[in-house]
């Protein structure tokens, strides 16, 4: 949803002159090149047009085949030796929108297409500034402030994006709400009700103002999440020595090794993931490409300045522009290298998040694995080890929430990828002191006096270009049924037992599944061109979380632009084009592109390269205990090796 950290993130540009000590053609724009792609767009035919805006800038992604190619070739420090490197660039221009590609090695536009579908591409932080501002000097605005007896000093207003409605046209729209800071540092927990203004964010103009004036402003007493002293402390302890090397953005670390990246709209990204099989001697891949590609967030009031809220975070504002600077002792241990994050603001010119990532060991005190053998004579026999894993995370915060992203590599070769949950709450204003005393739908809890934390969803879909062990994969689905002792010879008294029934999965159609404890089974990605010593088809299982599948009506505008919700999982062939599953122009999108238009196709998705896209899904019915500020949220999943190994790795 739209987030005050817009106002926050505004930094002077950033550049780098120093040449990278390690080159890889997955490695994100650094902020020469961005300089590079402002000055070869200005120096076009769009330098002279007017209004001209940066909304996307990000690295073309080479051809897999290519990147795949320069991986084994052993020129990996050798620059001239990479695939072409270009920028796929997004910007507005006379009221269009232009997609461009900058070719980086020749510092020249390649290609300029106006976009001409339905959608418009991300906000920029400057629009949302500039939208927050206009109410405080719009008349009929200052006279609602005005008539309620506050103070027009106190307020502050905030953007958000306004959906799709069954409009035939569309125009790029925001609608501000605005909140009373007075006596709080808390700024959502005291929303000023019934004021709705739309904006026109082209022409930046008021276009329609309503005020319903439906509830009093809630109290300030009990929102400050300040009242304790939460600054972090020092550990007493000596930080124990690094462990893992860091080269350019390549990450080593025990039997791992793997890229990390990071971009406006994605924000941390990992790449070609591979680890050490100490029998074959050899890296092998299991992740080409994985990052959080799209989150929905519907709110679950139908009211007028509410039921428009249904936020699709990273396709209209992007988890990179709204990354965070990491807090030592609080986001990260005192163990945690850093790295910085960087992208284009709205001129295109370079911006750096200082801290955006962070890596570091953890020792969680659980046990990796153990045994205690007291059956051979005169000896017990005890052995075991320590759980310790690499943890790479970021932080978005998102207006109220903050989403705390990880992705976590174990010894044993599980990936275990986490999303926490917290920051505040959204609420309203409702005239209630006491549930006793409501008397009409709240559409959530009332959870302080005067105030109700509205009913939402948050889904986190995730893009993962799974190469377990090579390219070509197989999605399996194996089901364990229950199965009777059917032969009359059998000397057994049992009558039941279960087995698994296994299926390949042939299509785009038989991929999309619903999960839940009624359907036991496992979720397997193997390559059938490769075999265990044994013969097992190696491969990896997914793990998932808690199933939670879109409760909205498939007709709602909210759920037809999110339409992938309605299924946790989805397969897909490999396009390098398809990686948000709403759509790349999520804002004000119709649903006419994304991950449930492309699947229609059915394309095959056996033996090939493909995609599985995960959803990590929470339905939010919020607490008294989550107010003023809430504790984390916690879901996720896990990508666990299954017959990859000819046996466990760990033992040496």
């Amino acid at each position: 949803m739209n987030p005050l950290l817009f106002l926050l993130v505004l930094l002077h540009p950033h550049f780098c002159t120093a040449a990278q000590p390690f080159f890889h053609p997955l490695d994100p724009l650094n902020p020469t090149e961005l300089d590079e792609i402002r000055l070869a767009i200005k120096k076009s035919h769009l330098g002279k047009l007017p209004n001209l805006t940066f909304h996307f800038v990000d690295l073309e992604e080479p051809e897999k085949k290519d990147v795949l190619s320069w991986l084994s070739s052993g020129e990996q420090n050798n620059p001239l030796h990479r695939p072409p490197r270009h920028a796929k660039v997004v910007v507005r221009a006379a009221d269009s929108t232009h997609e461009i590609v900058v070719d980086l090695d020749t510092h020249s536009v390649k290609s300029d297409n106006i976009y001409n579908g339905h959608g418009y591409p991300p906000l920029t932080f400057v629009e949302l500034f500039q939208a927050s501002k206009l109410p405080l000097n719009f008349p009929k605005f200052k006279a609602s402030i005005h008539k309620r007896g506050l103070n027009l000093s106190h307020v502050s207003c905030i953007p958000f994006t306004v959906g799709w409605y069954g409009e035939k046209t569309t125009k790029r729209l925001l609608k501000v709400a605005c909140f009373y800071r007075e006596g709080t540092s808390n700024v959502f927990s005291r929303p000023i009700e019934g004021i709705i203004t739309l904006i026109d964010v082209d022409a930046m103009k008021i276009i329609n103002y309503s005020d319903r004036f439906t509830a009093p402003l809630p109290k300030s007493e009990g929102t400050d999440y300040q009242s304790q002293k939460t600054e972090p402390k020092s550990s007493n302890c000596k930080a124990a020595k690094r462990k893992f090397t860091i080269k350019g953005h390549q990450v080593k670390w025990e039997n791992w090794v793997f890229h990390v990246g990071f971009n406006a709209r994605a924000g941390v990204i990992i790449s070609t993931a591979s680890i050490f099989d100490e029998v074959k001697k050899k890296f092998r891949r299991v992740l080409y490409r994985g990052h959080i590609s799209e989150t929905f967030v519907p709110y679950m009031d139908p009211t007028n300045e509410w039921y428009f809220r249904t936020f699709m975070d990273i396709g209209e504002f992007g988890f990179g522009r709204t990354a965070d600077t990491l807090q030592p002792m609080v986001d990260c241990p005192e163990t945690a290298e850093y790295l910085d994050g960087y992208m284009a603001d709205a001129n295109g010119r370079a911006q750096k998040v200082s801290r955006a990532i962070c890596i570091f060991e953890r020792h969680s005190g659980d046990v990796l694995w153990r045994h205690t053998e007291i059956n051979i004579p005169g000896k017990v026999i005890r052995r075991g080890e320590a759980e310790k894993s690499l943890v790479v995370r970021m932080v978005a915060t998102v207006g109220n929430y903050d989403y705390v992203l990880d992705w976590e590599f174990k010894r044993s070769g599980s990936i275990k990828v986490g999303v926490a949950l917290t920051g505040l709450l959204e609420v309203k204003a409702a005239p209630y002191e006491n549930t006793m005393d409501i008397t009409q739908q709240t559409y959530g809890t009332l959870i302080a006096d005067d105030t109700v934390a509205v009913n939402h969803d948050h889904y986190l879909t995730y893009y993962l270009d799974l190469d377990v062990d090579g390219v070509p994969n197989t999605f399996v689905k194996s089901n364990f049924v229950t199965a009777t002792v059917e032969d009359i010879n059998a000397t057994s008294p049992r009558k039941s037992y279960w087995k698994i029934v296994r299926r390949a999965i042939q299509t785009e159609s038989e991929a999309k599944l619903q999960l839940g404890s009624d359907r036991p089974g496992e979720l397997l990605f193997v390559n059938p061109n490769k075999k265990t010593k044994i013969g097992n088809p190696v491969g990896y299982r997914l793990i998932t979380g808690q199933p939670v599948n879109s409760l909205l009506t498939d007709d709602d505008y909210p759920q037809v632009r999110a339409a992938y919700t309605k299924y946790p999982l989805w397969v897909t062939p490999y396009n390098k084009t398809e990686r948000w599953p709403a759509g790349f122009y999520a804002d004000r999108s119709r649903g006419d592109d994304g991950l449930a238009v492309w699947t229609k196709r059915n394309r095959r998705i056996d033996n090939r390269d493909i995609v599985l896209w995960y959803t990590v899904g929470f339905h939010h019915s919020p607490c008294q205990e989550e107010f003023p500020a809430m504790a984390a949220l916690h879901g996720g999943f896990e990508l666990r090796p299954a017959n990859y190994f000819d046996r466990n790795p760990l033992l040496k």
